[in-house]
């Protein structure tokens, strides 16, 4: 499989960097293509565009300004998104690459008679979200529900990518964790892309 590998963190000595480069490694030794996406080191700008927002329902939307990473999200297999949770929600950077480059005729189309959209990345058969939040693991789930895997799972996955096999670990309580605990959490990102 070709995989493309998104990473959504300023710092490149972040944890997120580490998460990234174990998937990258598991994933390539189990003889997958990877193309590590990182937003901040390619200076992706976040920001959608009067044009691109002016446009949303032309037909066909014009998505040129993020051409070059929409034929890398097209040319994928599967997708994994590699990110904190700040705020419970993604970080700017990475709901700015989702704002524009998941648009009309690349993620879905908007269906002729009104209402639904149509899921456009058949090729993506696989989403996973490996992830790490300040917050204990009763926070997000039981206060707060749980939104980012909500929005991912069925928001995003559901609307775009059909039978897409969707997967999220989540390291919680980062804050307060333990280098024991943060080396068990690689070794379960590295376990569980192994098996892909």
């Amino acid at each position: 499989m070709r995989i493309l590998l998104v990473l959504a963190h300023p710092l490149p000595e972040s944890f997120a960097a580490s998460v990234a480069r174990t998937a990258r490694e598991a994933l390539e030794r189990s003889g997958h293509t990877v193309d590590l996406l990182d937003l901040y080191a390619e200076d992706f700008d976040p920001r959608l565009s009067r044009a691109e927002r002016g446009g949303y329902f032309d037909v066909p939307y014009d998505s040129s300004a993020v051409a070059g990473i929409v034929a890398r999200l097209k040319a994928a297999d599967g997708l994994v998104l590699v990110f904190p949770q700040w705020w419970f929600n993604f970080p700017a950077i990475l709901k700015g690459f989702i704002d524009r480059v998941f648009a009309p005729g690349v993620a879905f189309s908007h269906d002729a008679a009104g209402g639904r959209i149509v899921p456009q990345l058949t090729n993506i058969k696989l989403l996973y979200a490996l992830t790490t939040t300040g917050s204990p693991w009763w926070l997000v789930h039981l206060y707060m529900g749980n939104p980012v895997r909500r929005l991912l799972k069925r928001g995003i996955a559901a609307f775009c990518a059909r039978r897409v096999s969707f997967r999220m670990l989540s390291l919680h309580d980062m804050d307060r964790t333990t280098e024991a605990k943060r080396l068990a959490h690689l070794e379960r990102v590295r376990k569980a892309l192994a098996a892909v």
